[in-house]
């Protein structure tokens, strides 16, 4: 019997015994108090007429009477039975006669009617006492009884449905890596012939959003076998020893269940290193539950089909111990996809959806680049509330274009009302964008450019469609970048007279593109093929980390120049080229300012299909390139 069972059925017993006996015990303290003390009738005679007599009841073969009160004592009762044959109206004159107050009563009391309401419903109180009492302390409600019980949801497909790898997308790689798992988990006897021994944990690595729990589940699926799933903060409480008990439970259920799989979510909350700074600050319950779980993955027989799976996306904090082999023995990258994938991830999630004809998942996966399936998933679902607020059937490309843009530049400004000068300002400046992204050699082609404001703070935007998944940038498309960005800026400076706020982002951006090519990617003539600083943080959680000085003073003064010297450089030719295109420029503006937003065919009547790119090596575009006008 299990050890939470066995716990449950002593507390069961142990309950209705106690319960049992205080029943009877107030049965008898009551009876015994309540029933009257029996008398010959001459004595009840004797008290009638010595006046002690308060209260008497006449029943069909007993007189029940109440004492009159001595002293503040409480009145005694007495019970007489009645005689054969006997003249009930003298005694009622005599009752009348001694001013005591009587009454008939005709008993209808039975049994039944006393055993069920001296026992049967009592009993079904204390029985709805114990009903609301275990609920409490039933798994999941916190109980007390229930600490040391762990808390993972098992997923089965009878009652959960079924996820396979036809649900999953985008991870092929990944794929292709637990394929083995399924198969062992499916045919084991082939892998036990040969003497092999499936890795009995796998560590599914990736940044957030990626599909990691969705991927572990399909194998689950796809192997017909239950699916334990659970997060590493469920372990810990304040409690020191729950997690060790809870790890414990855990392993007891998966192996009275298996094959089946093990599923730990966020492993570093109980995984992190026990050394190095970390052993300064010491966890004892989190060390507790790492130690269990390290005993349990030593202690189970990998040829029973238990999986241990677990997922992070902070594989560098975990504890050397648990990642050595024997352990977690293979690790699997659930990376970010690339556009096929995001196609096909796309594809996955819009087949819930009424498409229209217009509708082209390959232009929505280029234009998303860098989002995970988390992501491209809540793009397919704003899309559908687009539809839906425009009271559609089918779901457009239009749709899809105001999912992508919510997502990325937020809101439009309905409301937002700018002065002439203002927007004016706002045109020249995406103008300026614009014609640079198409006068360079190696930038992404335009896809749109509007002047609506978006919520994010963008007063207006460039966007640019990469023509095709990039993995390596080169110096002339890093610096053609620089020369879109500076675009914005030049234009106002060379259409307004002067200098707005509206640049702050593009050189924010430009500054630390620039500061990359010196500093990480060894791209300055100056400086040599040096990296300077040493970048520190999770791999996968971009923007956590910091950066390490490594270099002195007179090498930090040589970058700055040489930063500051390409932004100037680039700066300039953005310049050159809008002063060379100024008719095409204030084309433009002047078309944003009737319209509001150009796409790509539009901004070709202005400009000519196939407008002369500049010879100039320049800048790696960005996917998409926006000015934030502030």
């Amino acid at each position: 019997m299990h050890p939470h069972r066995k716990r449950q059925f002593q507390i069961t017993g142990g309950y209705w015994l106690l319960a049992f006996a205080a029943l009877l015990l107030l049965q008898t303290a009551f009876l015994r108090e309540a029933a009257p003390r029996d008398v010959p009738y001459s004595e009840f005679l004797a008290s009638l007429r010595g006046g002690k007599v308060a209260r008497a009841e006449v029943r069909e073969d007993s007189i029940l009477v109440e004492l009159k009160a001595a002293g503040g004592a409480k009145p005694a009762r007495l019970r007489t039975s009645r005689l054969p044959g006997m003249d009930e109206t003298a005694l009622l004159k005599e009752l009348e006669a001694q001013s005591v107050s009587f009454s008939g009563r005709i008993e209808r009391t039975s049994f039944l009617e006393s055993f069920l309401i001296g026992w049967l419903l009592p009993l079904v109180i204390l029985a709805a006492i114990y009903v609301l009492v275990m609920r409490r302390l039933s798994p999941g409600t916190g109980g007390p009884l229930n600490l040391g019980r762990n808390r993972a949801k098992i997923y089965d497909e009878t009652r959960h449905g079924k996820v396979t790898f036809a649900d999953v997308a985008g991870v092929d790689e990944a794929e292709a890596e637990l394929v083995e798992v399924v198969d062992f988990l499916r045919n084991p006897q082939k892998y036990l012939a040969l003497g092999a021994r499936i890795p009995r944990g796998v560590l599914l690595v990736g940044p957030p959003g990626t599909g990691k729990t969705l991927l572990a589940k399909a194998v689950a699926g796809e192997a017909g076998v239950p699916f334990f799933s659970l997060s590493g903060s469920e372990f810990v409480e304040m409690f020191v020893g729950l997690g060790a008990a809870r790890m414990r439970d855990l392993f007891e259920q998966a192996k009275l269940r298996a094959p089946c799989i093990v599923f730990i979510d966020e492993l570093d909350a109980i995984g992190k290193s026990r050394g190095g700074m970390a052993a300064f600050a010491t966890h004892d319950e989190r060390e507790q539950t790492l130690n269990q779980l390290l005993v349990e993955i030593d202690g189970f027989d990998s040829t029973k089909g238990v999986i241990l799976m677990g997922a992070t996306n902070r594989p560098e904090v975990l504890d050397p111990a648990l990642l050595r082999a024997g352990r977690f023995d293979r690790q699997v990258l659930v990376d970010r996809p690339e556009v096929r994938g995001r196609e096909a991830i796309l594809s996955v999630h819009g087949k819930k959806l009424k498409l229209a004809p217009d509708v082209d998942l390959q232009v929505v996966a280029r234009r998303t680049p860098g989002m995970v399936g988390a992501d491209l998933e809540r793009v397919v679902n704003e899309a559908a509330l687009a539809a839906a607020r425009r009271g559609s059937l089918t779901v457009s490309g239009h749709d899809f274009e105001e999912a992508v843009d919510r997502l990325q530049l937020g809101l439009k400004k309905q409301g937002s009302v700018m002065s002439e000068d203002e927007k004016r300002r706002v045109a020249f400046h995406e103008g300026g964008h614009t014609l640079v992204a198409l006068s360079v050699k190696h930038a992404d082609p335009v896809h749109r450019v509007t002047i609506i404001p978006r919520t994010i703070g963008a007063l207006g935007v460039t966007l640019q469609l990469p023509a095709e998944e990039r993995y390596l940038m080169t110096r002339e498309q890093l610096l053609d970048r620089l020369a879109v960005m500076m675009g914005g800026r030049a234009a106002e400076e060379l259409c307004c007279g002067d200098l707005s706020t509206g640049a702050a982002n593009d050189l924010e951006r430009a500054t630390e593109t620039a500061r990359q090519m010196v500093s990480r990617f060894g791209m300055s003539a100056t400086l040599g093929p040096v990296t300077f600083g040493r970048v520190s943080g999770p791999r996968f959680l971009a923007g956590t980390g910091g950066e390490e000085r490594n270099f002195s003073e007179d090498t930090a003064r040589a970058i700055d120049a040489e930063v500051r010297g390409i932004l100037e450089r680039e700066y300039a030719r953005a310049r050159r080229i809008l002063e060379e295109r100024r008719d095409a420029l204030e084309a433009i503006a002047r078309r944003l300012l009737d319209v509001e937003t150009l796409d790509r065919s539009q901004l070709e009547e202005l400009t000519g299909p196939g407008a002369s790119r500049s010879a100039h090596p320049a800048a790696r575009p960005s996917p998409i390139a926006f000015s934030d006008a502030r």
